[in-house]
């Protein structure tokens, strides 16, 4: 029976040209070889399985190759490649640091170091894994890296960049990897398939390359167990039963139940997920991905940042046409959210049922407002008659509002209440439902008033809001705060206060006026114009007055002098008794 070799080893780069996704890095290797620059220290890092190692021996055998080609690949005839190609080279040595990390193992490198190549030019060490090495052995290396024989080259390797001293930095060039694009990826099984004669779908293909997060190897490596799988004709359904991969349908499935507000089949597709073997953390962090996804397809621009099939790509365009821009934020918002408090959460599933519930309800949430948004606007829209003598039509609805308006006796504005809720801070300046002593003392003062005439009064051009629509603005504008639950809480329970054209909320202390002048003052006064339909209102965030509750007494010398300066009796009783207060 033939010797299996796994896809990863048997088609591994061995030339810059096959070298995949890391074009800056081969052009830079490749123009330092032709200038004869060559560094005595090389720092390449990345992620795993982007080629790191493979760069390091392509450069080896590239630099003591004797017949290198005109595009400077090594030509794998001459002694030097014929001897790395069999593992016999006595120039180019590989060394894993994860296994050989003391002092001793270093101070064996250092004396062979000073041995010089017996074919090539240079003698080529390839320490992998270089952030291994304890801090002992680094320091034993520093000498040796810096100043090392003419004909030595090093070239360490590592996923893990920040363990390294700066002391070694600073000694090497250092070249940092990128992650293999899902295109790459894809491209690059497709030539792999066609060379094993394996019939596989682009659709499993981008399944596999999303799998592999960025590393080729673990792409081929899921390549190898799928093809082992299904045989030489792979299907899209094959590749998640093998990978355990959640299906789209899923999420599509689960976008209809949003849009339509159906929590309950919501629901029970999360039960079926669960009981397929899904990871609850998993659904929810692809969920994520999925509204992540819908939004890059709402712009024309940001379409390239969609890394699916085409066939999948173009259903999630068709979905982003169904979703509206203010639903995928808020939907995005809350599914984030969830998976952040998911390991904290004591009951993990209700946590993320709580989620869909209020997935579902976002397409109520945002078709109420923007029917009360409409409906005030009609309201309060442009009333009054424009300057220059402009009248509008007797028909409009506008005019209809004015005339109605104008029948009415005028009345001073008051507070919105909210039934249930405790007065805010503003209740001080609240004036009494009853009569008044200083009103009514005031009324029998002022002289009487003209008659006034039956004519109607006009209506203001610059009149604000009513009292119904000022306090619906309110309640959606604390609705659409509930993402810090603080600040919404704060606007539920205050009382918002009309002075002109000026909204007055107020809060307790100087801190939250600051905070909220600072981060969301301008938001929500753009949601009250927005939803007012009036952009000269402005929202002015001020201070509860404190309430003067005189001084407050402590010491018995306050106590005493209080006494001696209001009460006769007190002083009666000191002259009698002869008593020294002090």
């Amino acid at each position: 029976m033939e010797q299996f070799i796994v896809s990863a080893r048997k088609y591994r780069p061995n030339s810059f040209e096959t070298l995949l996704g890391q074009e800056n890095i081969a052009r830079t290797l490749k123009n330092s070889i032709l200038r004869g620059q060559l560094a005595h220290a090389y720092l390449f890092c990345g992620p795993r399985g982007v080629g790191k190692t493979s760069a390091a021996r392509i450069f080896a055998k590239t630099i003591n190759c004797s017949n290198p080609g005109p595009d400077l690949e090594p030509c794998g005839a001459c002694e030097s490649c014929r001897s790395f190609a069999e593992g016999r080279s006595y120039s180019i040595h590989e060394l894993d640091a994860a296994s050989n990390n003391s002092v001793d193992d270093i101070r064996a490198l250092t004396d062979k170091v000073r041995i010089p190549p017996q074919v090539g030019r240079y003698s080529v060490y390839i320490i992998d894994e270089v952030h291994m090495l304890s801090q002992q052995a680094f320091n034993a290396f520093l000498k040796t890296l810096e100043e090392p024989p003419a004909h030595a080259i090093f070239i360490l390797a590592t996923t893990e960049k920040h363990k390294i001293l700066p002391t070694i930095l600073s000694r090497c060039q250092t070249y940092d990897f990128n992650r293999i694009s899902v295109d790459d990826m894809v491209r690059n099984m497709k030539a792999i398939a066609a060379k094993e004669g394996v019939t596989m779908s682009e659709d499993a293909m981008h399944i596999i390359a999303q799998k592999a997060d960025g590393a080729m190897r673990d792409a081929l490596t899921l390549f190898d167990q799928t093809v082992a799988f299904c045989g030489k004709e792979v299907t899209y359904e094959q590749v998640i039963q093998n990978l355990n991969v959640l299906d789209y349908e899923y999420y599509f499935n689960l976008t209809d139940d949003f849009l339509g507000g159906d929590y309950a089949r919501a629901m029970l597709t999360f039960d079926e997920i669960l009981s397929k073997g899904f990871n609850a953390q998993s659904f929810i962090g692809g969920l994520s991905t999925h509204f992540r996804d819908l939004l890059v397809c709402k712009n024309e621009a940001s379409r390239t940042l969609l890394e699916l099939a085409p066939s999948v790509a173009q259903r999630y365009l068709d979905y982003a046409r169904k979703c509206s821009l203010g639903f995928l934020f808020e939907a995005l918002g809350i599914t984030s959210g969830c998976e952040t408090a998911y390991k904290q959460s004591g009951n993990p599933r209700l946590l993320i049922e709580f989620a869909l519930m209020k997935l579902c309800n976002l397409t109520a949430k945002f078709a109420t407002a923007t029917d009360g948004a409409q409906s005030v606007a009609a309201t309060n829209g442009a009333q009054g008659v424009a300057a220059g003598g402009i009248r509008r039509s007797e028909h409009s609805p506008a005019s209809q509002t004015n005339t109605k308006a104008a029948e009415l006796q005028p009345t001073e504005a008051k507070p919105v209440e909210r039934p249930g809720v405790m007065p805010g801070p503003d209740r001080a300046s609240r004036k009494p439902t009853g009569p008044s002593l200083k009103a009514m003392m005031a009324e029998a003062k002022a002289e009487p008033a003209p008659t006034a005439q039956p004519a109607a009064a006009p209506v203001a051009e610059n009149a604000g809001p009513d009292e119904a629509a000022l306090s619906a603005a309110w309640f959606a504008l604390a609705d659409s705060e509930s993402r810090m639950p603080r600040l919404s809480s704060a606007i539920s329970l205050a009382t918002p206060v009309l002075i002109g054209k000026e909204i007055h909320f107020y809060v307790g202390n100087l801190a939250q006026q600051e905070w909220i002048d600072r981060n969301c003052r301008a938001r929500m006064e753009a949601f009250l114009q927005r939803t007012l339909g009036d952009p000269t209102l402005r929202l002015v965030v001020d201070v509860k007055p404190a309430e003067d509750k005189g001084r407050v007494i402590y010491m018995p010398s306050d106590k005493a002098k209080y006494l001696q300066e209001n009460s006769p009796e007190f002083n009666g009783l000191q002259k009698d008794f002869g008593l020294e207060i002090s």
